[in-house]
């Protein structure tokens, strides 16, 4: 890549201050539910560590607590998971900012921090250049490996590198890697599989990948704009009215480049959306009344055909309402498929990444993406902001 690694930096008696995503799932107790962010992490963590810095200092955000201090969105429970998953102690300081912290961190050795909430502080979010000041003050170089904010004009993934030598780390390096070599560089065929709730979040993608794809597969709750625009009855299915007209010319889009854009035809519909509802399955017309939760058998076989000769898989989008096990047997189905295929599967990350992480199929897959918004933004073709901030090589 153009920018400068984290293998393109010394380390050796620096002090290390490295953007990380924290920002996990906690129950009501504070507990974390899920770890696989903290993990992702590791590998930069541990090779900052073996170069022997001054310190490594971690920063992060989690959750929206609005610019105050709420302690519901503390990352305290973070820096203790951190520690035993490193099998060495990781301090934690309940501040990210200001004197006291400053001493607290020039006191602390050739040690490894993780500081307070980003997003305590409004001027975060707001990009603001004093507190990007203020965060730089505590190191000598920057390293970027939170891939799910760089999509995000903040003060910690892009303000901060006006002050720093900035690279990036081995988790924003990988996801280049492969989010980028999928768009410019597939190994064809290459099939898109997209899904989700709507239409308009996904847009973006579709315009980009529909000249670069082989193929494309569309499913989840914004299948029925596009089986409604072609002329279907989609019963009480999701709708986006406005974008009717859109999804047709999108369509027509891909009649004309020549490209497939396969469409559920069969469905798996209920009266009402709750785990007991009565479900059954209906073909492309879906009755008045009855709401689409999932694609059915028949279109669950012929994504499969579409898919088993394909050498490269990008997959943004559940397939239906997977969090509901009756409503998840489609996305089950194409998950372990492309689990078992000899293909580069890339998963795009939030809902995609969770339904596969459920169905204990995340080891199987080449490469699964840590940020949802980042790797829509990515496959949408934009230049995100905290990338292009990092030190030229």
């Amino acid at each position: 890549m153009a920018k400068l690694t984290i293998k393109d930096i010394e380390l050796k008696d620096k002090c290390v201050l490295l953007r990380v995503d924290f920002n996990v799932p906690q129950d009501e107790q504070l507990n974390i539910t899920d770890d696989t962010r903290i993990k992702a992490a590791l590998p930069t963590i541990e090779y900052i560590l073996q170069n022997n810095p001054k310190r490594l200092i971690l920063i992060s955000h989690l959750g929206r607590p609005k610019g105050k201090r709420d302690e519901k969105f503390s990352l305290k429970q973070t820096a203790k998971r951190l520690g035993e998953l490193l099998g060495r102690p990781v301090g934690f300081l309940d501040d990210c900012i200001g004197d006291e912290i400053e001493k607290q961190i020039q006191g602390a050795g050739k040690n490894i921090i993780l500081l307070e909430n980003l997003r305590f502080h409004p001027e975060e979010e707001r990009n603001d250049p004093g507190f990007a000041r203020k965060l730089a003050q505590l190191g000598d170089v920057f390293v970027q490996d939170a891939f799910g904010t760089v999509h995000r004009s903040h003060a910690s993934t892009e303000e901060i590198t006006k002050y720093l030598k900035s690279a990036a780390g081995f988790l924003l390096e990988k996801e280049i890697q492969y989010l980028g070599g999928a768009i410019k560089e597939p190994r064809r065929p290459f099939i898109v599989i997209l899904g989700g709730a709507k239409v308009s979040d996904k847009i973006g993608t579709i315009e980009n990948l529909l000249p670069k794809a082989d193929g494309m597969l569309i499913g989840g709750g914004m299948a029925y704009t596009f089986l409604k625009a072609s002329g279907k009855k989609i019963g009480g299915s999701k709708l986006e009215k406005e974008k009717l007209d859109l999804a047709a010319q999108l369509l027509k889009k891909g009649e004309a480049l020549g490209k497939e854009i396969i469409l559920p035809i069969d469905n798996l519909v209920v009266d009402n959306i709750s785990p007991d509802a009565r479900a059954n399955i209906v073909g492309e017309d879906i009755p008045e009344g009855k709401i689409a939760v999932d694609i059915g058998p028949r279109t669950v076989e012929l994504f499969e055909e579409k898919l088993k000769a394909a050498k490269t898989i990008v997959w943004n989008g559940p397939l239906g309402i997977f969090e509901i096990d009756a409503f998840s047997q489609g996305t089950k189905q194409i998950a372990g498929f492309l689990a078992a295929l000899e293909a580069t599967t890339i998963i795009g990350g939030g809902d995609t990444a969770a339904a596969v992480v459920k169905f204990g199929l995340e080891k199987k897959m080449t490469h699964i993406s840590t940020g949802g918004g980042a790797s829509l933004e990515f496959l949408e073709g934009k230049i995100l902001p905290g990338i292009a901030a990092l030190t030229e090589k």
